[in-house]
């Protein structure tokens, strides 16, 4: 009962299927920036028990205005600062489930303030993260030898995702499993075709993965190149062959986010053709 009155009081609505086209109506307000949430539902519809996660829907004069994906991830999309205050007290209801908090800079800033009292101290903020999209031809020559990683080449690529999950989070992705989770999620990318790399004589010289696809974006992540191969330009070249190949068989728009500090990642982005378009924030946990 109390749980029930704090989802009125608070106009939030946990939303199902009923509401799938007015989601993705609002993810569509800004389909690069909301590309993630738009991917999972697009694939899983809104039932919580497919999304793997709880969609809640800030509701003004009836109507859904915004969003937020609470799982592994808290997302807010499209959120005003009255739905942010609503979103932190539900989420701070419930207590912290997630492993993140990430989206637009601005709705992920004014929602921390509003939990960080509650939840502790995070791991990491990384309060600039530049988004960056691309729509036309790459500017640099693809790399020829990148291409879609093979089911059979698995237990190859898979040490390259560790080392690039490892550096870029700050833990690494095995845990208590042994790894088992991470392993299927990679190998769940291969399968569907959006895992990239170059590999010469059992090594991976450069790897990406489309992790997020809806009908008018992607987003890439996971980019990595082995620490002694870089500067050698992998990175550019093998960035573009993957948008040449994106533009090519998976949307209209290439996209991504990366942390302001890495330097040389955005230059080589930009040497692509991508330009910034956004700003997230990221609070791991």
């Amino acid at each position: 009962m109390l749980r029930t009155r704090a989802w009125r009081s608070s106009s939030l609505r946990l939303l199902n299927d009923r509401d799938l086209d007015e989601v993705l109506e609002i993810c569509d307000r800004d389909a690069v920036t909301n590309v993630f949430v738009s991917s999972r539902v697009h694939a899983a519809g809104v039932d919580p028990g497919r999304l793997g996660a709880q969609l809640w829907g800030y509701v003004e004069s009836g109507k859904v205005t915004s969003l937020c994906y609470s799982g592994a991830n808290l997302v807010p999309v499209e959120a005003s600062s009255a739905a942010v205050a609503a979103f932190a007290e539900r989420a701070r209801l419930q207590g912290r489930r997630c492993s993140s908090i990430v989206g637009p800079a601005d709705a992920v800033q004014e929602l921390w303030s509003l939990l960080g009292p509650y939840w502790g101290r995070p791991r990491e903020i990384r309060a600039v993260q530049p988004v960056m999209a691309i729509s036309s031809d790459p500017l640099v020559p693809p790399d020829p030898l990148v291409r879609l990683v093979r089911p059979d080449e698995l237990n190859t690529l898979l040490p390259a995702s560790v080392a690039m999950f490892t550096e870029e989070v700050g833990v690494s992705p095995v845990g208590p499993d042994g790894g088992a989770a991470y392993r299927a999620r990679v190998a769940e990318l291969i399968r569907a075709g959006r895992s990239y790399a170059r590999i010469e004589n059992g090594q991976v010289v450069f790897k990406a993965e489309i992790g997020a696809v809806t009908p008018l974006a992607c987003q890439v992540q996971g980019v990595w190149v082995p620490p002694e191969l870089r500067g050698r330009g992998h990175a550019a070249r093998g960035m573009a062959a993957v948008v040449a190949h994106a533009l090519r068989s998976v949307a209209p728009v290439v996209s991504l986010y990366v942390n302001d500090f890495n330097a040389p990642a955005r230059a080589a982005y930009r040497r692509v053709g991508f330009t910034e378009c956004g700003t997230f924030m990221s609070v791991l946990f």
